[in-house]
């Protein structure tokens, strides 16, 4: 039985892109969130435009520390399961979620497990924008089952937490 993991990030902007870009982004984003009618469209258009941008900027170590650490992730999920790990990303980078859900399904798997390493409840892209992209895989590829592997035992990750304290208690 094959399984594939999509290991569903946040992502961040890289500390090389242009600051106005950036600030026009955040912008549009924030005018998007409120704006109803027929310049909504412009707007999406250039937002559109932005994020293509902002995804497809070139990453390393140093100009995205969040992604490296996120591959680095990956890898280590990759070795913990022994199944193959493709990374996705809320925001920011690429691919996006959507797309790693379709990279994932082209392999046609038996199901698709999605994790994220968001752990509490309450967040706006664990909640609702990661459901809604599994959604959307689904309607897409209906013979895959897509699972998502949230939310977390609070105490398992309360465990997880101690853990991390005991080692340097």
């Amino acid at each position: 039985m094959l399984s594939i993991i999509v290991l569903a990030m946040h992502g961040a902007p890289p500390n090389d892109f242009s600051p106005r870009d950036l600030s026009e982004y955040f912008n549009l984003h924030m005018q998007l969130e409120q704006m109803r009618g027929p310049q909504r469209a412009t707007l999406e258009a250039r937002y559109a435009e932005l994020d293509t941008k902002v995804r497809a900027w070139p990453r390393t170590a140093k100009n995205d520390p969040f992604y490296a650490g996120s591959l680095a992730l990956a890898q280590q999920l990759r070795q913990a399961t022994g199944h193959e790990v493709i990374m996705g990303f809320n925001e920011f980078c690429a691919p996006s979620l959507d797309e790693a859900l379709d990279q994932a399904a082209a392999q046609s798997p038996d199901k698709v497990i999605v994790i994220t390493p968001m752990m509490t409840r309450g967040g706006e892209h664990s909640e609702h924008d990661i459901p809604a992209a599994i959604q959307r895989a689904q309607a897409r590829h209906p013979s895959i089952n897509f699972i998502y592997v949230w939310p977390f035992d609070l105490s398992a990750a309360a465990n997880f937490l101690a853990a991390q304290i005991d080692r340097v208690s």
